[in-house]
């Protein structure tokens, strides 16, 4: 599989073996024994700091919940959001018996993108009926976290609990909203089953141009994408005239990624700031702003392809 990157595969995520999703390895148990007594919740902690910022947590013993709690430290004036939405968010992660921080999204200063459906229920309860802005504090264990094996890659132990900061940034849409548009003529068709796009057709566009182009499917009501970003997308990608894509994301999940830094190919740093979000671009990408004239071997692209992709843009922080 070939996505649009060239300088990291996956998403920060799924290189750290799933921060946020339910672990499968296993590690021996660093807090209580079973049948311990648990310990205390947010009680326990305090919280610091201004949305946005990575936040201050003092621990005033071990914490170690017997069931999920939450508390909304900070409320912001957002849209509200509802469970099974996705969203990007700041996310601090401590360690309830080391009492140390595990994790932050604030060390590598980009947001991340949370998928509603993969998460375990400590962050569903960090969106569900909190709006846009809010800083919301929950403590839960590793198994009501990660599952019975907790979280190794973290250092989170299977009997250990979590304190987990999640500061609420926006709503990721699942599909383009805005105004419909007539693509450019150059630009290929959209081959769907039902409301998912499978391929592009070329037999009425244009033979590849020298140039980068987009054209507009749908113009997206949100706000300008900025260089700098984190921007969840949906797409596909294609050769002129292949016969099916090299990697799309319609039938599995949204991605995410800096846009304008080099994280994606030249091209759609170039063509996707600037754009709206819940657009729908079509681009056109020569060899020199795609993967040179190495190409990418390991999804059949020769150096001297022209790639295609249609774009959904579903969300911006």
């Amino acid at each position: 599989m070939s996505r649009p990157r060239t300088t990291r595969n996956r998403t920060r995520l799924a290189a750290l073996g799933g921060v946020l999703l339910l672990s499968t390895a296993g590690l021996a148990a660093c807090g209580e024994d079973d049948g311990a007594s648990a310990g205390a919740g947010l009680e326990a902690v305090t919280v610091e700091g201004e949305p946005g910022k990575e936040p201050k947590v003092a621990f005033e013993e071990e914490v170690a919940p017997d069931e999920v709690e939450s508390e909304v430290i900070t409320e912001g004036d957002g849209e509200e959001l509802a469970e099974g939405d996705n969203a990007f968010a700041h996310i601090w992660m401590g360690n309830g018996f080391t009492q140390e921080k595990a994790f932050s999204t604030y060390d590598a200063e980009s947001p991340e993108l949370l998928i509603y459906a993969d998460l375990g229920a400590p962050f569903q309860e960090a969106i569900v009926g909190h709006t846009v802005g809010s800083r919301v504090a929950v403590v839960a264990s590793a198994e009501d976290t990660y599952g019975e094996a907790g979280n190794p890659q973290l250092g989170i132990g299977n009997q250990d609990g979590l304190v987990i900061i999640v500061d609420l940034l926006g709503k990721v849409g699942t599909e383009p909203s805005g105004e419909e548009r007539e693509p450019a003529k150059w630009a290929p068709t959209l081959v769907e089953e039902g409301d998912t796009i499978t391929g592009l057709d070329f037999t009425d566009a244009n033979k590849p141009s020298k140039n980068l182009l987009d054209t507009t499917l749908v113009k997206g009501d949100g706000p300008v994408v900025e260089k700098g970003q984190t921007i969840a997308v949906d797409y596909l990608g294609q050769v002129y005239d292949a016969k099916k894509p090299f990697d799309e994301s319609y039938s599995k999940e949204p991605t995410s990624f800096p846009i304008g830094t080099g994280s994606v190919v030249k091209g759609w740093d170039q063509a996707l700031v600037g754009q709206t979000v819940g657009s729908r671009v079509i681009l056109s990408i020569p060899p020199a702003l795609g993967y040179g004239e190495a190409g990418n071997e390991q999804a059949g692209i020769k150096g001297t392809d022209t790639l295609y992709f249609v774009v959904d843009i579903l969300g911006a922080a």
